[in-house]
Parts: structure tokens; sequence; C-alpha cells
């Protein structure tokens, strides 16, 4: 069992941030702590929400946590609501990092082509610095493309396009890339790149190379939380010792079942009800 720690926002009326992983990783038998980034009322999209930042809760927390000797195997990171909380979270993320913690930065900001209601330009700054400390990141590609600054491309890329864009995100300073909902030579896919160097608390197989392209077939039902869930599944299976690639592979597939057996709710700002789903898992 690792100890997981999770910064993200919680969110009142959806099962996303927060509410999506933390069932999903105890699940996968991870104690997990929780530090909430923000309040958030509901889901941005449905056009009117409030949002209550905690980053004075998160400053008193840490101090509290170190004294009572709490220690953590990994750290995931998620939506940051000021460039004061992302420098506090990044700082936090190099103090553990330097402990042997793995640092899991997912840089939320937007999604088709477009940022999320809310999210300005100085947020991608802020998430630059997120994942600058990653040891592991995995923006989609519409995110990938803010944090590189490489065109949106509606049609997708080539595939030696998008070995220069996981390498633009590595150039940020992680060191291992997932790019998630890519689309190359017309085929829906998730793409990655191995770190060239050991990394803490997850195995990759470099001897297979540093690049690597899983293909699915798209399912049109775009819920909310889809992201969190994926990401859950990731890392509670990274920190089991499966390899990266397999890993990345579970965390499909589960996604899909997922979706596939709530295909028929109507409300997608939801998420889906993952504690009636855990066998899925």
């Amino acid at each position: 069992m690792k100890q997981i720690l999770l910064i993200n926002d919680v969110v009142g009326h959806s099962h996303v941030g927060m509410a999506a992983m933390l069932p999903i990783l105890t699940y996968l038998g991870h104690p997990v702590y929780n530090l909430p980034t923000a309040l958030v009322s509901n889901t941005l999209d449905y056009g009117h929400f409030n949002i209550m930042e905690t980053t004075d809760y998160m400053r008193g927390t840490l101090p509290v946590w170190q004294r009572l000797g709490f220690r953590f195997d990994a750290v995931c990171t998620g939506l940051m609501f000021s460039e004061e909380q992302a420098c506090l979270v990044a700082a936090y993320c190099r103090h553990l990092s330097a402990e042997g913690c793995s640092v899991f930065v997912d840089p939320i900001m937007g999604d088709s082509g477009h940022l999320y209601n809310g999210i300005s330009d100085r947020h991608v700054q802020l998430m630059r610095e997120m994942v600058s400390v990653a040891d592991l990141t995995f923006p989609n590609y519409t995110e990938a493309c803010y944090l590189t600054g490489i065109p949106y491309c509606e049609g997708g890329m080539t595939w030696d396009e998008a070995c220069r864009m996981l390498d633009g995100v590595a150039a940020l300073g992680a060191r291992s890339v997932l790019i998630t909902s890519a689309r190359i030579d017309g085929q829906t896919c998730v793409i990655g790149r191995r770190s060239e160097e050991s990394v803490a608390g997850f195995r990759q197989r470099i001897n297979e190379g540093p690049y690597f392209r899983l293909d699915y077939d798209e399912i049109p039902k775009a819920f909310h939380g889809t992201g969190d869930i994926f990401s859950a599944v990731l890392i509670g299976h990274l920190l089991k010792g499966e390899p990266l690639r397999q890993s990345t592979q579970t965390a499909m597939n589960v996604v899909s079942s997922l979706i596939e057996r709530n295909i028929d709710q109507k409300d997608l700002c939801l998420g889906i009800p993952i504690e009636q789903c855990l066998d899925i898992l």
C-alpha cells in the first residue's frame, strides 16, 4: 500500500476532482489524504458557479502534517486557483520529491481546443510551474497545446508532430509525459514519452523506447470527470508496480467501460457515479 496525497478541488454537485479520485484509489488499496485547493459549488460548464479558494487552509495544514510526521509515497495535483497556491504546491512537491515521493501532475485547464470557463491565460503559466516538478504529467491534447504553445489542430497531428509535442512538455521539466485525447493520422489515442532516467515509485521499461501510443475508439459522450478517473486508475496501478504503458492501457479500458455502463445518463456534468461502478476496477 502507498500513502497518496490528492491536491485538487472539491465540487459540491458532481463526481469530478476529489470526489471521483478518492473512492477509486481507496478501492485499489491505497490510503488517501486530501488537500482541497478550492470548494466549488458545481462544475463550471453550468455557467454559474461559486468558488472559495482554500490557500490559507492549505498553508496552515502543511506544517501541521509535518509536525505530526505524515509521510507520502505519491502526490497528485489537479486544478490550481491562484499564483500563490501554485507556488505553494510546487514548492511542497519539490520537498516531497527530494524525499523520494512520486509527483503526478494533471494540468487541468481545458478541452476541445478551449480553456474551461473561469480559466485564464495566467492559469496556463501556473500549470507550467506545476509541470516543472512532475515525475509524470498527463495533459489532454488541448492542455498540451497550451503548455507548449503549439497551435491546436482540429485534425490532429502526425506521429512526428506528436513526438515533438511530448518533447515540448518534457522540456518544461516533467520527467515522463502522457497526452490524452490525441489524434494521430485520424486515429484517437493516448501517447506517451518515458523518462530516460529512473523515476521514483513506478516502472517504465525504457528498453522499449521512449515513445509509445495506445489507440482507442471514441465514445460520443463527454462525461465530466473522466480525466480524474483516468488519473486515479493510472496512479493506482503505477503504484502497484505496473509499468507506465500497461497502467495507461488499464486506465483507458476502465474509462471506456464506465462510459458504456452509464451511456444513458442525461446530465453529463454530474460525472459518473463511481461508487456504483467500482466492480469495473
